[in-house]
């Protein structure tokens, strides 16, 4: 979320927790015995000015390159995202 957070800034597009929210879920599954994460669903909530939605899916569809956790399991964890912008 802080990696997005940054680049609506960058647009003029404020995140305070009113505005902005994510809801989390994961798949843990057994991989040849072992317990593991094999897929993240994030969901992310975003009430923005009108006019500004374009800026907002603009940030969202580069954020995933920019993001340190994302780029850390991307190759062993599926990653699922969606923004939903809200009134």
């Amino acid at each position: 979320m802080g990696t997005l957070a940054t680049l609506l800034a960058g647009k003029k597009i404020p995140t305070p927790e009113h505005l902005y929210r994510a809801d989390v879920e994961g798949d843990i599954e057994n991989v040849g015995g072992v317990l593991r994460i094999t897929t993240i669903r994030v969901k992310i909530h975003l009430k923005c000015a009108e006019g500004k939605e374009a800026d907002a899916k603009e940030a969202f569809a580069n954020y995933i390159t920019r993001c340190p956790a994302a780029q850390s399991v991307k190759d062993c964890i599926k990653l699922q995202d969606e923004l939903i912008l809200e009134r």
